[in-house]
């Protein structure tokens, strides 16, 4: 009686939910096929609230029993099908094969399966939420829905018909649904598959980590140890392909144990869900008090951020260049699991490659997806073996993959190889990776690629003072120009900003870097600062959060000054023998830093004076790369003072606003409509 008044219920649910007419359209798919099948495989979506209000004991069954709910399930529908002859072909219940879709589940401790507690549960084959980042997956493989199989002993009776049909279940191995030593339960003769019935399906594994383990690849652990572990997943069939390398999902499935060369906890995935990012909850009061002081300005609230920042590692006021370009480039970053399309690339050269590692390292700490690439791992994607057998190749993703959306700090650039460079080079003009699987090696013999977007901007520094680079140093004979010969010259110009960071320059004071040195290693902890003590990390953390997430757009006056920019700096570093020195993606390098510093200041609105920072920490950047031309800026032109108090801020946007005099004349001397450009330009 409890089996026939779950059965009703289903039944009532299926009608309710509208899961009955898509049965229905499903049959008469397999109907006009008419083509006999071993198996008939049917998802039905089912809301577990729902159904918990309907009839309790089927929602527990669906929770907590879900192989024993899906039979309740296969025998209605089997009911159906003969009662209104929606499949000809069909002859046994068992060749319904019912996979129940989970909506969600409810938001239970006891429902959450947490990748950082040990032991899992993985015998009680009850459906489970886990969360995690995808770091690695298997090209799509076939496996075995359902076989037919038959009593090799022609006078026995199961010889014929459906009577035997070995289905896939969740954890199930395909020697578990398809092998040679089973045996008829009538005669005992062995039984023999019949081939033609067999249906396939697709097949891939992923793997996958908490977003918890990311501290791992930051460089920066609080001194306390902690261990991670990937968790395999199995997807089948529909979910195939539904997860993408970088991305956070949150994953309905059944843990099970798969014997491999050992014991292994896996998933079988029953759905996807794309984790939606969290809502920034604001700003701090002490930030919002502080642009509501500087909002007559377009500069001064950046300026003051830049000063102020990572004060745990720097005087305040020093290194103000470099932490603008730093602050930019994390607010061009993104939570969402969508495409980054405004990234900021930063190369810094600099005599101080301990101090501006701190700097770097403490900066990618303050996004979710900030990662710091570990030297003795891959930057990119490669290829391993599956290690469950299956045949298919397993692709890694690499620090610039699990970065996707922030930040993928890869060290000092002498550290890679010059292969290596070259790949990344290559990947930060295209901003996609091709993998190469070679069949011979993998696989059936076929060579096959797969293409993934590179969506995070790289962090590098060069160490000026190396030995290498004293010994090869050559005299510039361009003013402004830098020697860059250690840095091949397409990776020099693939990255977006060049930064020189000098420790001896008048924003960088020495002593005052030396003092606080020495302050910190006596008192690691300690606040010296009046800075340090009003905004916090936390603070900057919630500022790059809400920040980033606005949605901004250019004004008119700002559009015209970026591209009267671009196109006059393109005329003038044109020659007829090398070309144009500013590479095809320059002009989305201005807008992206236009957009950055108008996030940066909290605005929706891109205004002349974004244009104005974007336009010099550009200039600045091809003067160290090819030397000084007509639209000269001097090396310190974002912060040409010292920060000391409000006169100095002042003097500073009286200067800039000089700056934009002088740009707005270069853009009438040789931008757009001026006599110098041909009708072709």
């Amino acid at each position: 009686m409890s089996n026939l008044k779950m059965k009703e219920a289903a039944l009532i649910y299926l009608d309710r939910s509208g899961g009955l007419q898509k049965f229905i359209d499903d049959c008469k798919y397999f109907n006009d096929s008419k083509q006999s099948y071993a198996v008939y495989r049917f998802n039905i979506l089912v809301n577990p609230s729902d159904i918990v209000e309907l009839d309790a004991e089927l929602g527990n069954h669906i929770l907590h029993e879900p192989l024993k709910a899906a039979q309740v399930f296969q025998s209605v529908c089997f009911t159906a099908v003969k009662t209104l002859s929606l499949i000809g072909q069909l002859q046994t219940e068992t060749q319904i094969n019912i996979v129940l879709k989970l909506t969600h589940l409810p938001p239970l401790r006891s429902y959450i399966l947490d990748l950082c507690e040990f032991p899992l549960d993985y015998a009680s084959q009850r459906f489970y939420m886990m969360q995690g980042i995808v770091i690695a997956m298997t090209t799509v493989t076939k496996y075995t829905q359902g076989a037919r199989f038959l009593c090799s002993d022609e006078a026995c009776p199961l010889s014929k018909g459906f009577q035997y049909i070995r289905v896939h279940v969740p954890g199930a191995t395909e020697s578990a649904t398809v092998r040679n030593d089973f045996l008829c339960n009538l005669c005992s003769s062995s039984l023999q598959e019949d081939r033609k019935f067999r249906v396939l399906g697709d097949k891939q594994i992923v793997e996958i980590i908490t977003a918890k383990a990311l501290h791992a690849f930051r460089g920066y652990s609080k001194n306390q140890p902690f261990r991670f572990q990937s968790l395999t997943i199995f997807l089948r069939d529909e979910s195939v392909s539904k997860m993408n390398i970088g991305n956070e999902y949150k994953i309905i499935g059944i843990p099970t144990c798969v014997k491999t060369s050992q014991t292994a906890v896996c998933i079988e995935a029953n759905s996807i869900i794309s984790c939606n990012p969290k809502v920034p909850s604001g700003i701090c009061d002490n930030f919002r008090y502080l642009l509501s002081l500087t909002s007559s300005s377009c500069w001064k609230f950046t300026a003051i951020l830049a000063n102020i920042f990572a004060s745990q590692i720097v005087p305040p006021g020093t290194y103000n260049l470099l932490k603008l370009c730093l602050l930019m480039s994390l607010v061009q970053t993104s939570d969402r699991n969508k495409e980054l399309k405004d990234c900021l690339d930063i190369l810094i050269i600099t005599s101080d490659i301990l101090l501006v590692d701190r700097l770097l390292n403490f900066s990618i700490n303050l996004v979710p997806r900030g990662i710091r690439h570990p030297v003795s791992t891959e930057i990119f994607p490669t290829l391993s073996r599956n290690k469950y057998g299956t045949g298919a190749v397993s692709i890694q993703a690499g620090s610039a993959l699990l970065a996707k959306g922030g930040i993928c700090f890869i060290g000092d650039l002498a550290s890679h190889k010059k292969d290596k460079l070259e790949q990344l080079q290559s990947v930060v003009e295209s901003r996609n990776i091709t993998v190469y699987i070679p069949g011979k090696k993998f696989g059936d013999g076929v060579n096959q690629q797969m293409t993934f977007p590179v969506q995070c901007s790289f962090w590098s520094f060069v160490d000026m003072d190396s030995s290498s680079r004293k010994n090869m140093q050559k005299t510039n004979t361009l003013i402004g120009q830098m020697d860059c010969s250690l840095i091949p010259a397409n990776l020099l110009e693939a990255f977006g900003l060049l930064i020189k960071c000098n420790e001896s320059s008048p924003c960088s004071p020495l002593l005052s870097t030396v003092q606080h040195t020495l302050k910190k290693a006596i008192d690691p902890e300690g606040q010296l600062y009046v800075a340090s003590k009003k905004f916090t990390t936390e603070d900057f953390e919630k500022l790059l959060a809400f920040a980033k997430n606005l949605n901004v757009e250019f004004t008119l006056e700002a559009e015209r000054m970026i591209h009267g920019y671009y196109l006059a700096s393109r005329r003038i570093r044109t020659d007829s023998i090398s070309g144009s020195k500013l590479s095809a993606s320059a002009l989305k390098y201005l807008v992206s830093l236009a957009e950055a510093h108008a996030r940066l200041n909290l605005r929706s609105k891109v205004l002349k004076g974004d244009a104005l920072i974007a336009a010099l920490l550009f200039e600045t950047s091809l003067t160290l790369k090819y030397g000084a031309a007509v639209f000269c800026v001097a090396p310190n032109a974002v912060f040409p003072f010292e920060l000391y108090n409000e006169e100095y801020l002042e003097q500073r946007d009286i200067y800039l606003t000089q700056c934009q005099q002088q740009l707005q004349q270069f853009i009438t001397t040789y931008g757009p409509g001026t006599a110098l450009f041909t009708s072709d330009e």
